[in-house]
């Protein structure tokens, strides 16, 4: 057994990670045993947490880009005294466990964000990073830095093949995020072999274009490491990357250096070999040594010292700013300010016809002033999307004080900068494109769903009344896409009013994210829409005594509804018209809601929605009809490609007229 306690500790890491995957038969025990060194210095000697308080609100955040790594991240959390006993780690991967094969987000005490797909906890630290120079700018007074911690993570070779990382860490470079400090991870492994495969490029002269500070270390150097980060620490104009030049699956001696390291365990019989190269006790499983276990526990006795000398600079900074103090706690709460709803507008026939996007634009605009944790901007569309808050400055690097931001055209990196934003605490961001251009965000917009964040997503040019645009720019299977994606609320609104109702219930909703689906094209405004309709997902928008056939639809198409539905009037059929605008807040309701709204008795049912016809089913029922969109778009004024695809009052009426028959 080695002597040297800092030996000691990063073996009692490595041997950890290696007992935990070999239990479980399953997972990575490659990268833990080769960032170990570093992971220790960075845990031990410059994270500033409190395991006892995983919330605490100016804690250094860390994220684990590389989550295959998984181990390494429980590993820690254990050692420096989260609420993770070890049993945990002997439960890796199993059901319920607080140890899932890669980290997520509210399972684990001390866990920031879910990582996995690689690439995501890249653009999710910028994120975090952001969240702290704004709310920085927004609150610190002199002599009260109630807002100043780093965003620290371990970074992979796949991280950085990734095109989000590309995109958010050139936004990082030009915002200039000065305490985001990346460690990446430099094995040259991944699964298919050595990195050489099919990565070749000048990492150092990319990073330096992005203007990040780049700095090179032995991975295995703790010393060097040390240096390393005290000199990132030192440049607060431009976030910086560490490359740890490591060896996977380091103290192996068969395995280390090879891709088998990367995602399979070592074997019983090498992970015995590698306790016996490592000085460790070769048939200790999960053996923890107590000089070991205590150097990492000061980091509770470090937390709380920390944090209690923060909470009271709070103390101070309360007497001093109560207003600025009871902003900061209301927005990390998650609180939303008294009356906030008063400001919301509402809109006349006389104001219309109005584009969804259009009246949009009009309440944000009203929203900004009374909630100011509403920051986002778009990916280079916010002429188009209407999203930009006219009467604040862009967040730039010389103002952080900003409100809008210009994400570039980086849909991918905007979600999951948004992502890092709302995990961070105090925000509520929103970030915009085209309906058509989700598919870019989706992977960060799933991760939102799983985690539960209330990220804002306006995407706008809903379908194919685009146009002219053509069918690349015509959104036909986006809205379905959507829909799929659990923990997901999709609101796509018929009118103005409908849109108010809209993102009133986007900003009260807590929990998950929100897509507001808006219109390019102008539509009425309508006097029958009602907001607690639309907060209830679908309502009776117009009715009739007895209907004899009921018409729904969602966004543009209601409108085509009402007309459909005067036509019937005047050959003696009575319609009902149903508006639609989100399957998952409908769904949520009671049964008799819903039955209320779509009376199991009337049968003859025609839904309505220009996009592709998945799902609809539910709502036609077996003997209705559905008018839906098969196929792509065309290029055309929307006028005629509603009437070449049977979006018209007159194809309504038919259908149910033919459903009656």
């Amino acid at each position: 057994m080695t002597s040297n306690l800092d030996q000691l500790c990063v073996n009692t890491i490595r041997t950890l990670a290696m007992d935990g995957v070999q239990k479980a038969n399953s997972g990575h025990p490659g990268m833990p045993m080769g960032m170990a060194d570093a992971a220790y210095v960075l845990w031990t000697q410059f994270l500033k947490h409190n395991p006892a308080d995983p919330t605490w609100a100016d804690r250094d955040r860390f994220v684990l880009s590389a989550g295959h790594g998984s181990m390494l991240l429980y590993s820690l959390l254990y050692l420096t005294g989260y609420n993770l006993p070890l049993e945990q780690l002997k439960q890796f991967r199993q059901w319920e466990s607080l140890t899932p094969g890669h980290p997520e987000y509210g399972d684990t005490p001390g866990v920031e964000t879910t990582t996995g797909p690689l690439g995501q906890g890249f653009a999710t630290g910028v994120g975090m990073a952001l969240a702290e120079r704004l709310l920085a700018a927004r609150l610190n007074r002199p002599g009260f830095e109630v807002v100043g911690h780093h965003t620290y993570g371990i970074v992979s070779d796949g991280d950085l093949m990734e095109g989000i990382s590309h995109e958010a860490a050139s936004l990082a470079g030009h915002l200039g995020l000065g305490k985001l400090i990346y460690l990446y991870d430099d094995n040259q492994i991944t699964i298919e072999g050595n990195t050489a495969l099919a990565f070749s490029e000048d990492i150092v002269g990319r990073f330096e274009a992005y203007g990040w500070q780049v700095l090179a270390v032995d991975g295995h150097d703790r010393a060097a490491i040390a240096g390393a980060i005290e000199q990132a620490q030192a440049d607060t104009e431009r976030p910086s990357l560490i490359i740890c030049r490591t060896h996977i699956g380091y103290g192996s001696p068969n395995k280390q250096d090879t891709a088998s390291a990367h995602g399979e365990p070592l074997g019983a019989e090498e992970v015995r070999r590698a306790k016996e190269a490592l000085g460790w006790p070769a048939d200790a499983e999960f053996y923890v040594p107590e000089e070991a276990l205590a150097r990492f526990r000061a980091a509770q006795d470090q937390g709380a010292k920390a944090q209690g000398k923060w909470d009271g600079l709070v103390a101070r900074y309360e007497n001093e700013y109560p207003d600025e103090a009871a902003e900061w706690k209301r927005r990390l709460a998650g609180e939303l300010p008294e009356n906030w709803e008063a400001a919301l507008p509402s809109f006349e026939a006389g104001d219309g016809p109005l584009a969804t996007r259009a009246a949009g634009g009009k309440i944000m605009a009203a929203l900004g002033p009374v909630l100011p944790e509403l920051v986002g901007g778009s990916a280079d569309l916010h002429p188009s999307t209407k999203t930009y808050l006219s009467d604040y400055a862009a967040v730039s690097k010389d103002d952080y004080g900003a409100r809008n931001l210009h994400f570039g055209i980086r849909e991918h990196a905007m979600g999951g900068i948004m992502n890092g934003m709302a995990l961070h605490g105090g925000f509520r961001p929103y970030g915009s494109t085209f309906l058509v251009f989700s598919d870019y965000v989706r992977p960060s917009v799933r991760l939102a769903a799983l985690m539960g964040q209330p990220v804002i997503y306006v995407f706008t040019h809903d379908s194919i009344f685009v146009g002219e645009d053509g069918p690349t720019h015509q959104p036909v299977e986006h809205v379905a896409s959507l829909r799929a994606i659990p923990g997901l609320t999709v609101i796509r609104p018929a009118d103005a009013n409908e849109t108010v109702a809209a993102w009133r219930t986007t900003i009260a909703h807590e929990e998950g994210p929100v897509a507001l689906i808006l219109t390019r094209q102008k539509l009425p405004i309508l006097a029958q829409a009602d907001a607690t309709g639309v907060a209830r997902g679908g309502y009776v928008l117009d009715d009739v005594p007895a209907p004899q056939v009921i018409l729904v639809a969602s966004g543009s198409e209601v409108s085509v509804a009402l007309e459909a539905k005067e036509l019937l009037a005047g050959e003696g059929i009575a319609a009902r018209v149903v508006s639609m605008p989100s399957w998952e807040l409908f769904e949520a309701q009671p049964q008799a809601y819903r039955d209320e709204v779509l009376p199991p008795g009337v049968g003859a049912r025609v839904t309505v929605e220009a996009g592709v016809p998945l799902g609809w089913d539910r709502y036609a029922g077996p003997q209705g009809a559905i008018i839906g969109l098969g196929r792509f778009g065309a290029s055309a004024p929307y006028q005629r490609l509603a009437q070449e695809f049977g979006f018209t009052a007159e194809n309504v009426a038919a259908q149910a007229k033919a459903c009656l028959e």
